[in-house]
């Protein structure tokens, strides 16, 4: 007897459907096979499996038994098949009628106990069985209420094989996961910038950034407060729209960081070590999974010691930084994850950290501050839109009171921009904010005039200037307007973007 049941594998941060086929034969020499395609956390689906029908009371007859994961030429890895099989060996084993379990979406690793536990990418599952029509998914308790994020498909989320199956018989009603409550974005344990003593400059900077989505380089000796400035930047964030939630949602579930929460309403701050790896920043492995860079989308991703990290690591940000997308390729496919993020980095100015500081001495040699410059390459460097320089403090800016430059006050004003941009780009879905303006947008919305364009053609011969330079001084322009209100671009808002843009030589 075949039996055929529906689950899902993941590629990237979606799923694709998987027929899960058992043929019981009660002839010939017992034996297992399993085809399709299967790594090996799915091949030892059957020790697994079998012990966990044993300690729920289930005996199998002698049988030879073939297992096929169709399409068999798509890779399945997981330990998410092990309920499906569990469920699919009863039905052809004649355990459990066959029409009990058809329409059914199952996914969940079995303990040898028979527990039913948790497995990563449940979202983007229950949204792959709705497409299909299915009559609703059963997974794991910590699963079902992430499931039940997706709405018009019943979440269910026995605790245990036996469980599971009696549920699928009709002899024990469960009822349906609710997805969990939305937690609020509250930015009220978000550090403050009001605790920034001075750095007015830097605070009006990381203002721009945020109201346009650009990326920004905080560059400062030890202690002028760049790693503060840029952990306060989540507090002064919009909070995510309904479809960037579930975008976000889906990458922690397919990541297994989702933890049984609901919708992400906050937009993710990353802060991954410099010692980290190229496949953990950007994604990948032999079965890709997202990196830090895609775990940041729709939020940011701040580099604390810039330099320090590899060279190649750092060079693999091009494609993320430009496109938004990160692409893993492999010999049979390839896989394509999020990643638009705002990046937030910071560095030094030279090795011992003091070559701007007027209150130190520098004791680093030309050559070494060369070599501790070239870390960072010209490419990537460009496409970062703002570079900022955070002098040290002086003492009298550390003896004031409360900046009066508050999260709130600009939050509001950043909150103001988002809206004007939401509104303008309405009908254009590949463009949301200004840093994804690019070629007829660009010329459309950052026009220039006579005097404007004669001021910015200086700018560019004078400054020596790239072409993306031109187009993020632009953006930037742009987002300065909207924080001003302005409908159109004047000379005040391009040259406070080249100031944020150019830096003085000897800073960088």
């Amino acid at each position: 007897m075949v039996v055929r049941l529906a689950c899902g594998a993941l590629q990237g941060v979606d799923a694709f459907r998987v027929d899960l086929e058992v043929d019981f034969l009660r002839k010939g020499m017992p034996a297992f096979v399993m085809v399709g395609l299967a790594e090996g956390a799915v091949r030892e689906a059957k020790e697994r499996v079998f012990a966990a029908l044993r300690s729920c009371g289930f005996t199998l007859p002698a049988a030879r038994i073939t297992v096929n994961l169709a399409p068999a030429d798509r890779r399945k890895a997981g330990s998410a098949y092990d309920l499906p099989l569990a469920v699919a060996l009863l039905a052809a084993s004649g355990v459990v009628p066959e029409e009990r379990v058809r329409g059914w979406f199952l996914a969940g690793e079995l303990s040898l106990g028979g527990a039913i536990k948790p497995v990563p990418g449940v979202l983007p599952l229950a949204m792959l069985a709705r497409s299909e029509g299915a009559r609703g998914i059963v997974t794991a308790p910590e699963n079902a209420s992430e499931a039940a994020l997706v709405e018009g498909l019943p979440a269910y989320g026995p605790a245990t094989l036996d469980e599971a199956v009696r549920f699928l018989l009709g002899e024990e009603d469960l009822p349906p996961a609710g997805p969990p409550d939305e937690a609020e974005n509250d930015t009220r344990g978000v550090p403050d910038f009001a605790d920034v003593k001075g750095q007015e400059h830097a605070k009006r900077a990381i203002e721009i950034a945020a109201a346009g989505a650009h990326n920004v380089l905080l560059i400062g000796p030890p202690g002028s407060g760049k790693t503060m400035l840029a952990k306060r930047i989540p507090s002064i964030l919009p909070p995510l729209a309904p479809d960037e939630a579930l975008e976000v949602t889906k990458i922690y579930s397919v990541a297994g960081m989702l933890g049984g929460k609901g919708l992400v309403s906050e937009r993710p701050f990353r802060e991954p070590h410099h010692t980290v790896s190229d496949v953990a920043l950007v994604g990948g492995g032999a079965y890709p999974r997202p990196g830090e860079v895609s775990l940041a989308h729709r939020g940011v991703l701040f580099l604390d010691e810039l330099p320090e990290y590899g060279k190649s690591t750092l060079d693999v940000l091009r494609q993320p930084l430009e496109g938004g997308t990160v692409t893993v390729s492999r010999s049979a496919h390839s896989v394509t994850f999020p990643a638009d993020c705002m990046l937030v980095a910071a560095m030094n100015p030279c090795p011992c950290g003091y070559a701007t500081d007027p209150r130190h001495t520098c004791v680093c040699s030309p050559l070494q501050i060369r070599r501790y410059r070239s870390r960072l390459s010209g490419p990537l460097l460009d496409r970062i839109d703002l570079h900022v320089n955070v002098p040290a403090v002086p003492y009298e800016d550390l003896q004031a009171g409360a900046s009066p430059v508050t999260s709130a006050r600009m939050r509001e004003r950043v909150l103001a921009a988002r809206a004007v941009q939401r509104e303008r780009y309405a009908d254009t879905p590949r463009c949301r904010t200004n840093a994804d303006l690019s070629g007829g947008l660009l010329e459309t919305h950052c026009r220039l005039g006579t005097e404007e364009r004669d001021f910015l053609r200086e700018a560019v011969r004078r400054l020596a200037l790239s072409a993306r330079a031109y187009t993020r001084i632009l953006r930037i322009s742009r987002t300065i307007a909207d924080l001003a209100g302005a409908e159109s671009l004047g000379i005040p808002h391009l040259a406070e973007a080249i100031g944020c843009r150019v830096l003085d030589r000897e800073v960088l």
